[in-house]
């Protein structure tokens, strides 16, 4: 037995630590379509063939408070990009519909800044979750950080999963945001989980993380049990502190993409912002290299990939779209 396959066996019985992440990084180097395919073998272990799309929309645009560098919606940096308030049930509705007919079975409403501050706010955005799951698409948001109450006031509306990120390590986040903590985001997680939400947590890889900071990350995501790891790759904008960032290779996005599936065995993990941009020709490699999900579409203020290749993607990797409404707990 080679070395990365005695370390897919272990990440099945989810048994993998720090120092066994550094020598699969390694080994990986030398041999990165090896590691995927074990990775690949991984994903088909806990999920098969199947296989799901998301989509989101900007509901609510820039002028955020935070300084987090890597984000165009901070009121703190010169980026040009639109900003608006919080868009109306209407228009966010008929975008949803929009997903639905383009094959998706999760939509996210996103919105800019720490927390949503009106409570007219978020009273609009309970009974546009409850409009949007009675066109049968799994509702999902994004709206900062949230107490366990208004957590489960969105449970109640008919919400299935909450986003929030981790973005990167516990030992990097002060690099990269210095006006909320880290524990703040991991509050925000237990948070959802006691109000019973699905929990959608991730990062960005490519922002000047080492790859241990990858492993912790992926480490702490395991710990906080999430059912969902987005994936994003830096696509600097102009304007934010990390505009002149050097990018990680697509082959290193690979390597990245395998490693978070051995430590995160049975999760979603879903490749999202900045594939079309650092992936280029290997994209489907991206998929290949253990995930189970994209995001499709549009992204926050950047021009994503047409759903209809995304949907030609998994059909031509003889995947099978998932569809329809998942059933929440009681």
């Amino acid at each position: 037995m080679d070395l990365l396959s005695s370390f897919k066996e272990k990440a099945i019985k989810g048994d993998l630590g720090l120092e066994d992440g550094l020598l699969i990084y390694e080994e990986g180097k030398k041999n990165p379509y090896l590691l995927m395919a074990y990775a690949w073998e991984i994903t088909r272990h806990f999920k098969g063939d199947s296989f799901e799309i998301c989509m989101i929309v900007n509901a609510k645009s820039g002028l955020c408070s935070e300084d987090c560098k890597f984000c165009a919606q901070s009121v703190r940096y010169n980026t040009s990009i639109e900003t608006y308030p919080l868009l109306p049930k209407e228009e966010i509705l008929a975008k949803a519909k929009e997903a639905k007919d383009e094959g998706a079975s999760m939509f996210s409403i996103v919105t800019s800044g720490p927390s949503i501050e009106k409570e007219e706010d978020f009273e609009v955005i309970l009974e546009t979750v409850k409009a949007i799951r009675g066109i049968g698409l799994n509702p999902c948001a994004s709206l900062g950080m949230i107490n366990e109450e208004r957590a489960k006031e969105l449970k109640r509306a008919g919400l299935f999963r909450y986003h929030h990120n981790l973005e990167t390590s516990r030992d990097y986040f002060s690099k990269i945001c210095s006006t909320h903590t880290y524990e703040e985001k991991i509050n925000t997680i237990k948070n959802l989980k006691k109000a019973g939400l699905s929990v959608c947590s991730g990062g960005i890889i490519g922002m000047g993380e080492s790859v241990i900071d990858r492993i912790k990350m992926a480490l702490e995501l395991r710990e906080l049990d999430v059912d969902s790891v987005p994936i994003n790759i830096l696509n600097p904008r102009p304007g934010t502190p990390l505009e002149t960032i050097d990018p990680i290779s697509p082959q290193d996005v690979i390597i990245s993409i395998s490693l978070f599936r051995f430590f995160l065995p049975e999760k979603d993990i879903r490749l999202c912002a900045g594939k079309e941009i650092r992936m280029r020709q290997l994209l489907p490699l991206g998929i290949l290299a253990g995930c189970n999900a994209i995001m499709s579409g549009n992204y926050l203020t950047t021009t994503g990939r047409n759903p209809r290749l995304d949907r030609e993607l998994v059909r031509d990797l003889q995947l099978k779209l998932k569809n329809g409404f998942i059933e929440q707990e009681s």
